[in-house]
């Protein structure tokens, strides 16, 4: 079954507040919520503005969240959680900040570790408030299901999905994304672009997802190069908070594909920031997919302004020369990666069968070697 023929089940927060200022009703939320005392989940900037929250209850933060949050890095924030004793837990960053948060709401006090819970539908019943304020625009954490955690033991990432972790509400506020520098913007904005990319070509595409998928491209087409030039537009910013936004929705009835499975290795194993993993990654697999998405290829191309393109190689180069164009670095050997770790990183990729079952081509061990050497 293909398109409108196919079921689909659509999940949304059931409060979403978005536009410059809204960050301002979250406490008006929290007060008719009846909530006593708040675990903040942040990094280490955002732990410095909670204050910006303005949440009007005893809050206890957790300001260590990292890039690519590991296992120990959850046990540390859950080791507070059960300190603080908080009713409500606010996610406050990227998506590491959002999928930790997540995390914790469904694990304190709830007796489950998280191999108990790694896959679908596992996690006991929520008995906090979830609140998730997005910092970047990205990840769309905010809006979805799914929570990963790297495994330093096996730099695999364990992905949790669960409507447990939906939050109950999500404030998306553009103003807070100002801070963010002009690498991280475009970053960030591509990894965007990838959840709406990577849905709308996936195996699973679904005419509800892809509305969302090709309006978020459109979105990033239209806005990220303006916010990497500068940063303080709010137009621009908002049009990548709700590109980020429309990425969130198409993850948790579609999900990704090709694209993130091979950016995963360069996280987990030398810790390149996820978006930036993300838009090295882009071009290739987009200009791969080609024979098997061509049509709908030609309409991403469009929306972010670029020109028509039949070949791989013109598929490639056009996105390619997009990318760099934002300041983004496009080569492995530059970020840190050894040339001889690109076998096992194939390796680690090829593992990661819940995405690249998704791709609309069969991405092969060989296929997978051969897109790290030429982005070597």
């Amino acid at each position: 079954m293909t398109g409108l023929s196919m079921p689909i089940s659509i999940v949304r927060p059931p409060v979403i507040e978005f536009g410059p200022g809204v960050v301002s009703r979250l406490a008006g939320w929290v007060k008719a919520r009846n909530a006593k005392k708040a675990l903040v989940v942040a990094d280490a900037f955002n732990a410095t503005r909670v204050a910006t929250l303005d949440l009007g209850i005893e809050t206890v933060v957790f300001g260590e969240v990292r890039p690519e949050p590991d296992l120990p890095n959850l046990e540390k924030v859950l080791e507070l959680a059960a300190l603080s004793q908080a009713d409500l837990i606010v996610g406050f960053g990227g998506g590491s900040a959002m999928d930790l948060a997540k995390l914790v709401s469904v694990m304190a006090g709830s007796g489950q570790r998280l191999q108990d819970i790694v896959g679908v539908g596992k996690a006991a019943k929520r008995r906090v408030a979830l609140a998730q304020v997005p910092t970047t625009s990205g990840t769309g954490s905010e809006a979805g299901i799914r929570a990963l955690v790297t495994d330093p033991e096996t730099q695999a990432k364990l992905a949790v999905e669960s409507i447990e972790m939906l939050a109950d509400i999500a404030i998306v506020d553009p103003a807070l994304t100002m801070t963010v520098p002009p690498a991280v913007t475009a970053a960030t904005g591509v990894d965007a672009m990838a959840h709406c990319v990577e849905a709308y070509t996936n195996k699973k595409a679904h005419p509800m997802i892809d509305l969302y998928a090709l309006e978020g491209v459109k979105l990033v087409g239209r806005y990220l190069a303006r916010a990497v030039k500068d940063g303080s537009n709010v137009e621009a910013r908002a049009g990548l908070a709700l590109a980020s936004l429309y990425g969130g929705f198409c993850l948790g009835p579609v999900n990704t594909a090709g694209g993130h499975a091979l950016a995963y290795p360069l996280g987990t194993r030398w810790h390149i920031a996820h978006g930036a993993a993300n838009a090295l990654i882009f071009p290739h697999v987009l200009a791969f997919n080609l024979p098997a998405a061509s049509e709908k290829t030609g309409h991403i191309l469009s929306a972010l302004g670029l020109p028509e393109a039949n070949a791989v190689q013109d598929v490639f180069g056009s996105t390619h020369d997009y990318c760099a164009s934002l300041g983004i670095e496009m080569r492995l050997s530059q970020l840190g990666v050894p040339e001889n770790d690109l076998e096992t990183m194939a390796d680690d990729a090829f593992a990661i069968r819940r995405l690249l079952d998704n791709n609309p081509r069969e991405l092969a061990r060989g296929d997978i070697l051969s897109i790290y050497r030429t982005a070597y």
